[in-house]
């Protein structure tokens, strides 16, 4: 089975990974997903999956929900272990309320039964994809602001941590025990290092780091 890359790429095709254990609802999948130009790689199990595919990849999982081997509850529950935030859609011949509230609860974006409409299922992979680049693009930007924040010395990080708080210089230099002159200077070096022309962009950046 086809294996991507790990590192997180935003600009790398999604790709719908598909887990059944039917062979027929396999190849239909792949056909549907084929034919409607959207990227996608078929497997016969959770197992099988597991152990191949790039769990970190951009897209999303349409999975079984009774399989032998493992259900797809199984697979969510693995991902989740892992930390895989990647969207699972159930797809199952069994209208399983008590499943179907633990699959949405542990985050899942869709449990839709067979047979399928057609346009809910790819409306459901079009929106489980936009919701995974979306994810992206924000740990992507989160990564980047904590990578400046470490280059701001320990000292730095107390200043601008003071500052986004709504403190004045004199503040936070009665906080820390240091000089407003010297809180200035820090300051001064924070916005440089944190590629700031604002305060307003320092708070920004602060609150996108700290943002769950």
């Amino acid at each position: 089975m086809e294996k991507l890359d790990t590192k997180q790429d935003l600009s790398a095709e999604p790709i719908v990974y598909v887990i059944d254990d039917d062979k027929h609802m396999r190849d239909a999948l792949l056909d549907l997903f084929m034919v409607t130009n959207r990227r996608a790689s078929a497997y016969s199990s959770g197992p099988e999956f597991m152990s191949t595919a790039d769990t970190t990849a951009p897209g999303c999982i349409v999975v079984d929900l009774r399989m032998p081997g493992g259900t797809g509850l199984d697979v969510q529950s693995q991902l989740i272990s892992l930390g895989s935030k990647m969207p699972v859609i159930f797809l199952t011949a069994h209208a399983d309320v008590p499943a179907s509230v633990r699959a949405m609860k542990a985050g899942a974006t869709d449990f839709l039964t067979k047979p399928f409409v057609t346009r809910d299922l790819l409306d459901a992979v079009d929106h489980a994809i936009r919701l995974d680049g979306e994810r992206r693009k924000v740990e992507t930007e989160r990564e980047q602001i904590r990578t400046l924040v470490d280059t701001l010395t320990p000292r730095e990080q107390e200043v601008m941590f003071g500052v986004v708080s709504g403190l004045m210089n004199k503040q936070v230099a009665y906080q820390l025990g240091i000089s407003e002159m010297t809180v200035k200077l820090h300051r001064m070096s924070v916005m440089r290092k944190m590629q700031c022309r604002s305060l307003a962009d320092l708070v920004r950046k602060a609150e996108k780091l700290q943002r769950n």
